[in-house]
C-alpha cells in the first residue's frame, strides 16, 4: 500500500520531493544539454578538477598534480564517485554538477513553503532562482560553490523558519556545507549568534531551546576543525599553502581595500546581472499596502524574525567576502541570491495585484542577462560567456596544433594549464609552453627580453572588458580595482605581436571576447644572422 502511495499521491496532498525533483532536474538538464560536453573552465581547470582527478586516481585527498589550498575534500569524492560509475568525461561532471544544483533548487522550494508555505511563492522563487545568470551558470561548473550553496540551503531549510526548526538536522547540512567549501561555516555560526542573542532576551523554556539551538549550529565548526588539523598534520599548511593564504586572506586587511570590496559586494547583491529589477521591483512592492486574500486576511508573508536572519546573513556574507577571496567572485554570494529572491516574491504575492506579472518580468531580465553581457567588466562565469570562452580557447588550440605542430606556446594561465593537461578535455596530448601572468604591457615587456623560449604565443582577452562601458564607478573605483582586485587591461592581439617581433596569423572575437596565434620565425631569422658570419 506504501508503494503504491508513492507513485500514486492524492491529488489534496502537497507534491512529493522526489516528483519535484525530478521536475527540476529535467528543466536543468534540457537548459543545460548544450554545455554538458564543454571542457572545463577557469578554477575548475586550476584547482577543483585536478583536486578531484587526484584523489579518483590516487585515493589522496590532498591534490598531488596541483597546490594544495586546504578547500575541503567532499566535492572531489562526489565527482570521483560518479567517474568510477560513470567515467572521466566532462559529460558526467557537469550532470553529477546538475544533480547537486537540482538538489540546492528543491531547499529552496521547501524552504519557500516552510516559511511562507505558498505553492506559487515557491514556484517563482525556484524559477528566478534556476534563471538567474549566476546561479545558472554555476549549475553546471565544478566548483565547490555549487555543492557548498545546496548543503547550505538545505540547512536553512531546518534552521531558519520561526516554527518547527530541527536545529540537529540544520547541523548535518551545514557540516556538509563546511566539507564542501570552508566559508559555508559563515552562515551557521551567524544564525547561532542571532539565536544566542535571543535567547538572552527570552524567557525559559524558550531559552533554553534557544541554547539548544545554538549549540547544535556552532557544532558545526567540528567536522571543518577535524579536517584542517588533519591537512595541517599531512602538509604542515593549516590554511593551504602560503601564496593562497596570502592572496585570499592576509594581503585583504586594508580598511580601504574593505569598503571597496564592500561596495562591490552590495551591487553584486542588488544589482548585478539584472538583480536590480527584483529589488527595484520589491521597493515599489513595500511602498504598497498589503492585499487581502478571498477570505479578506492579510497575505501570507516572511515573518518578523525569519526577516531579521535572512538580513543578517546578507551582510554577513558581504562582510566575509569583503575580506576573504582575493577575486570578488560573486559565485561566493550563491547561497544568498535565493533569500533575496525569496524576499522578492514574497512581496510581489503580498502587495502587487498582478503579481504573476511581475515575477515574468524579472524571469525576461534574468534570460536576458544569461546571453546579453552587462554593459561593464564582470567575471565570464557569471553567465554564458564562459561557454564562449571555452569554445574560443578550444578555437585557438585548434589553429596552433594545425598551422604549428611542436611549437613551444608562450601563454598565460588558464591556456598554459589547458594546453599541459590532456585530463582536462583540451589537447590529447600535453605541449611545450613558456608562461607569463597575463597580457598586460608589463609582462608582455618582460617576455619580449626572452624570445628564445617560444616560437610561438596564443594571446586571449584575460577579462571581459567592454571597450565602451556605459556604466562605471569612475577612475578612483578603476584605480582601487586595479590596486587590490587585480584589474588589468590585456594589450590588443596585433600590438603584442608588433612588441615580440611576431606575425598575427589568425584571430577571433566572440562576445567581447578575443584569441589569437601569434608566429615567430627565429629560425629564420637565425639564418639570416648566421650568413652574415665571416666563414660561412
Amino acid at each position: 500500500m506504501r508503494f503504491k502511495r508513492f507513485f500514486e499521491p492524492r491529488l489534496d496532498e502537497p507534491l512529493p520531493l522526489w516528483m519535484i525533483f525530478s521536475v527540476i532536474f529535467a528543466a536543468l538538464y534540457a537548459t543545460h544539454f548544450t554545455l554538458l560536453s564543454v571542457p572545463y573552465y577557469w578554477d575548475e581547470a586550476g584547482y577543483y578538477i585536478p583536486a578531484a582527478w587526484d584523489f579518483f586516481r590516487t585515493g589522496s585527498l590532498i591534490p598531488v598534480t596541483t597546490l594544495t589550498n586546504a578547500h575541503p575534500p567532499l566535492p572531489s569524492i562526489y565527482l570521483a564517485l560518479w567517474w568510477k560509475s560513470s567515467g572521466f568525461l566532462p559529460e558526467v561532471t557537469r550532470e553529477a554538477v546538475l544533480m547537486v544544483a537540482s538538489f540546492g533548487l528543491l531547499a529552496v522550494w521547501l524552504l519557500a513553503m516552510r516559511v511562507v508555505g505558498v505553492p506559487a511563492v515557491a514556484f517563482w522563487t525556484v524559477l528566478l532562482t534556476g534563471l538567474y545568470p549566476i546561479f545558472f551558470a554555476q549549475s553546471s561548473l565544478a566548483h565547490a560553490d555549487i555543492f557548498a550553496a545546496a548543503c547550505t540551503l538545505w540547512g536553512l531549510v531546518y534552521a531558519l523558519p520561526n516554527s518547527d526548526r530541527k536545529p540537529w538536522a540544520a547541523a548535518l547540512w551545514f557540516s556538509a556545507a563546511a566539507l564542501c567549501k570552508e566559508t559555508a561555516i559563515a552562515i551557521p555560526l551567524t544564525l547561532a549568534v542571532v539565536s544566542l542573542v535571543e535567547a538572552v532576551r527570552a524567557q525559559s523554556p524558550i531559552r533554553r531551546r534557544l541554547l539548544l539551538e545554538t549549540a547544535w549550529l556552532s557544532s558545526c565548526v567540528l567536522p571543518l576543525a577535524a579536517w584542517y588539523a588533519w591537512h595541517y598534520s599531512k602538509t604542515g599548511f593549516l590554511f593551504g599553502n602560503p601564496a593562497f593564504l596570502r592572496y585570499n586572506a592576509q594581503a585583504n586587511l586594508s580598511p580601504v581595500r574593505f569598503l571597496a570590496a564592500f561596495g562591490h559586494r552590495i551591487l553584486h547583491l542588488t544589482a548585478h546581472m539584472n538583480m536590480f529589477v527584483p529589488v527595484l521591483m520589491t521597493i515599489a512592492a513595500l511602498l504598497l499596502a498589503p492585499r487581502p486574500d478571498a477570505e479578506g486576511h492579510d497575505r501570507a508573508s516572511i515573518g518578523r524574525s525569519v526577516g531579521y536572519r535572512i538580513l543578517f546573513l546578507v551582510l554577513v556574507n558581504a562582510a566575509l567576502f569583503s575580506v576573504l577571496g582575493g577575486a570578488l567572485l560573486t559565485r561566493y554570494l550563491l547561497p544568498m541570491y535565493p533569500l533575496i529572491l525569496l524576499v522578492a516574491v514574497t512581496s510581489f504575492y503580498r502587495r502587487i495585484p498582478y503579481w504573476h506579472a511581475v515575477a515574468v518580468f524579472c524571469a525576461a531580465a534574468f534570460l536576458v542577462g544569461l546571453f546579453v553581457n552587462p554593459p561593464y567588466g564582470f567575471a565570464p562565469e557569471d553567465n554564458l560567456a564562459y561557454a564562449h570562452v571555452v569554445r574560443l580557447h578550444l578555437a585557438g588550440i585548434a589553429q596552433l596544433e594545425h598551422r604549428y605542430p611542436g611549437a613551444t606556446v608562450l601563454s598565460a594561465w588558464p591556456m598554459t594549464d589547458e594546453l599541459t593537461r590532456p585530463e582536462l578535455g583540451y589537447v590529447k596530448q600535453p605541449l611545450d609552453v613558456a608562461r607569463i601572468e597575463d597580457f598586460t604591457s608589463a609582462q608582455i615587456g618582460i617576455a619580449a627580453q626572452e624570445p628564445n623560449k617560444y616560437s610561438a604565443a596564443l594571446v586571449f582577452s584575460t577579462k571581459y572588458d567592454p571597450p565602451s562601458p556605459l556604466l562605471s564607478l569612475g577612475a578612483k573605483s578603476e584605480a582601487l580595482d586595479e590596486q587590490f582586485f587585480g584589474l588589468h587591461h590585456d594589450m590588443r592581439p596585433e600590438t603584442i605581436a608588433r612588441v615580440l617581433g611576431g606575425t598575427l596569423v589568425w584571430k577571433r572575437d566572440d562576445n567581447g571576447m578575443w584569441i589569437a596565434l601569434i608566429r615567430f620565425n627565429r629560425q629564420i631569422e637565425a639564418r639570416l644572422e648566421n650568413s652574415h658570419v665571416p666563414g660561412h
